[in-house]
C-alpha cells in the first residue's frame, strides 16, 4: 500500500484540491482516502486502473464530508496555482489562458462538467476511467469534456 501511495498520492491530492480550493482540506480528504482503500482493499477486484478506484473512494469521501459539512468555496486561487501540477496533453489545447483564468473559468461550469474536466486536467484520467467514477460511459464523458472545453474556449474569444 506503501507503493500505491507514492504513486497515486499527488493524483488524488490534486483532484481533491481541484474540488475543495483548499490545500489542507484537500491533504487530510487525501489521508482519508488512503485509510478508506487500506480498509477496503479486499473489495479492489482489479477491474479498473488503481488511480480510478482511488479517485471514485476520494469522490465518495468528499460527498461524506459535504454532508457532514457546509461546504465551503472560497478558493484561494495563489495557493492552489502553488501546487506543483504536470500538464497534461488536453491542457495544452487551453494554454492561451493563465492557470489563474483557467481555474476560475473551471469552476463557474456547472456539475458534472466542472468535475469532468477537473478528472481529465488535473487528475490525467482517462475518459473510461471517468465514466467509471462518474457511473457513467466512457462516451459520455468525453462528449462532456468537449462541450466544457468548447464553452471554455468561446468565452476565451
Amino acid at each position: 500500500m506503501e507503493q500505491v501511495y507514492r504513486q497515486h498520492a499527488q493524483m488524488v491530492y490534486r483532484y481533491l484540491i481541484a474540488q475543495t480550493n483548499d490545500p489542507q482540506l484537500a491533504e487530510e480528504l487525501t489521508q482519508e482516502t488512503f485509510y478508506q482503500a487500506v480498509r477496503s482493499c479486499e473489495r479492489y477486484d482489479g477491474s479498473c486502473k488503481v488511480s480510478t478506484w482511488l479517485c471514485a473512494i476520494a469522490k465518495n469521501v468528499l460527498l461524506n464530508y459535504n454532508r457532514k459539512n457546509k461546504p465551503l468555496y472560497t478558493p484561494d486561487y495563489e495557493e492552489v496555482l502553488s501546487q506543483e501540477t504536470s500538464p497534461g496533453a488536453e491542457s495544452v489545447v487551453l494554454d492561451r489562458m493563465s492557470k489563474m483564468e483557467l481555474l476560475r473559468k473551471l469552476h463557474s461550469l456547472p456539475e458534472p462538467t466542472r468535475e469532468v474536466m477537473y478528472l481529465r486536467l488535473s487528475g490525467e484520467l482517462s475518459f473510461r476511467e471517468i465514466g467509471e467514477i462518474l457511473e457513467r460511459s466512457e462516451n459520455w464523458a468525453r462528449v462532456t469534456y468537449y462541450r466544457g472545453k468548447e464553452k471554455l474556449i468561446r468565452e476565451d474569444r
